[in-house]
């Protein structure tokens, strides 16, 4: 079965919004970095075929979609809180954080937010959270994909400052590469310490 990604943008327009924005964010899972949301308000004629959930997409062609939605878009708002602020409030109230500033960040500003997963964010505006909704919501797929490369981008420049952690490749997840280098190592920096994967390897 084929999702009409349209079709929450489509119901809202009829009900008289005009200025979208989906939500998403990237980088809950990992043991160093930000999160990274991003904020996109799309033009009702896209001329941008493929945009899907960021996950489904190999590097290149989020790279390129990343690119043709910064061309097209109407606005894009980035949110970032790096890893201290994580550890002062734990990754659920960051990343929801992040979602507030993308949104903050959006010029013009949205008379609607679609955001993906199960919670609201801390904003005055009519919102309407999406299970899976990079799946299901155009506007949410787009801003999946600012995320992620935005994320990743960031991550690769952090590989240059603390190269011997393979930042570049990982980004920051928990592979088994990256917890052996935190064993040998400790953490460094912008490793998020309050993480069982980054306790476990600190040493007392």
């Amino acid at each position: 079965m084929v999702t009409n990604l349209w079709s929450f943008e489509t119901k809202k327009i009829a009900k008289g919004f005009s200025k979208i924005a989906g939500i998403d964010e990237a980088g809950r899972g990992p043991l160093a970095g930000p999160v990274v949301s991003a904020a996109v308000i799309l033009p009702a004629a896209l001329p941008v075929p493929g945009i899907c959930d960021s996950k489904k997409l190999t590097p290149k062609k989020r790279s390129y979609l990343y690119e043709m939605i910064y061309e097209h878009a109407v606005s894009i708002g980035i949110g970032i809180v790096d890893s201290t602020e994580i550890d002062r409030i734990n990754i659920l109230q960051a990343a929801l954080l992040s979602m507030v500033i993308s949104v903050e960040n959006l010029k013009p500003q949205p008379d609607y937010l679609l955001i993906d997963g199960k919670f609201r964010i801390s904003s005055n505006l009519p919102q309407e959270p999406i299970v899976m909704g990079d799946s299901l919501s155009i506007s949410i797929a787009a801003a999946s994909i600012i995320a992620k490369v935005t994320r990743d981008r960031l991550m690769e420049r952090y590989h240059i400052d603390y190269p011997e952690f393979g930042f570049a490749k990982h980004k920051g997840y928990p592979t088994k590469a990256h917890k052996e280098v935190i064993r040998e190592f400790g953490p460094c920096p912008i490793h998020r310490r309050s993480f069982k994967g980054v306790i476990f390897h600190m040493s007392p």
